[in-house]
């Protein structure tokens, strides 16, 4: 089942095998949700800045992973929100017994998965349509994150169609699409230059740009197929 849930700034796509799981996940975005928003009132700069930034000792949960991912990537930790959000939606479905669990915030998804499913990229007026992600069954959480400099509202310095990055640690993988995006200007050489600001960064298994009519990977990413990319399947407002 799929359920499409909208809770203020946070628009998902909820994909699950029961009811209560999607509840699950539900809740588990209200609950983080409401505790960075708490902690925002108390560091108002944790929201606003586009440099890297530090926590109190009592920030929640949410936060830490939020800082420690944009840290690593030189960002500020709002890179790293929808992320954060989906992952820990994603955890709280595990921990409702869902073996199969997928929530897509706006393009950064978090999943696990005991079947192989396919993940669509959709890189706006590129030339490079139709192509999806093959996805193989998984036992822990993971994330495959996309950012972009030219579809949706996200902040961006780049030209990026599709800046996407995988990664176990989803936070990271939402901040680092967001940098590869940043990084990324036009022209094939332009997107092979691009994955330099992934060098040397742990835990970033792959990476992929697409930049016009140019594609550039880097690391190892799942197999590419032929897939109908709906557009209206996509995570939007």
């Amino acid at each position: 089942m799929k359920e499409h849930y909208h809770l203020k700034e946070t628009i998902v796509s909820i994909h699950a095998d029961d009811a209560s799981h999607v509840e699950a996940a539900k809740e588990a975005i209200g609950f983080h949700r409401s505790l960075l928003e708490n902690y925002i009132r108390r560091d108002p700069y944790f929201q606003v800045t586009l440099e890297p930034h530090s926590c109190m000792e009592e920030a929640p949960e949410v936060a830490r992973r939020m800082v420690d991912a944009s840290n690593t990537m030189g960002l500020g930790p709002m890179s790293a929100v929808a992320g954060t959000i989906a992952s820990l939606a994603v955890e709280a479905m595990v921990e409702a017994g869902a073996s199969f669990a997928l929530v897509d915030n706006g393009g950064d998804i978090a999943y696990i998965t005991d079947r192989q499913i396919v993940v669509g990229i959709y890189a706006g007026e590129s030339a490079v349509k139709n192509v999806g992600f093959v996805l193989e069954p998984v036992d822990r959480v993971v994330g495959i994150c996309t950012s972009s400099g030219t579809v949706g509202p996200s902040i961006s310095f780049g030209m990026a169609d599709a800046a996407v990055v995988f990664s176990e640690n989803v936070s990271l993988a939402d901040s680092a699409a967001t940098a590869l995006s940043n990084a990324t200007d036009t022209g094939k050489e332009a997107v092979e230059k691009a994955f330099k600001v992934l060098d040397r960064i742990e835990g970033i298994s792959g990476a992929l740009v697409v930049q016009g009519e140019y594609i550039g990977m880097w690391g190892n990413i799942p197999d590419l197929r032929r897939a109908s990319v709906d557009y209206d399947c996509i995570t939007k407002g």
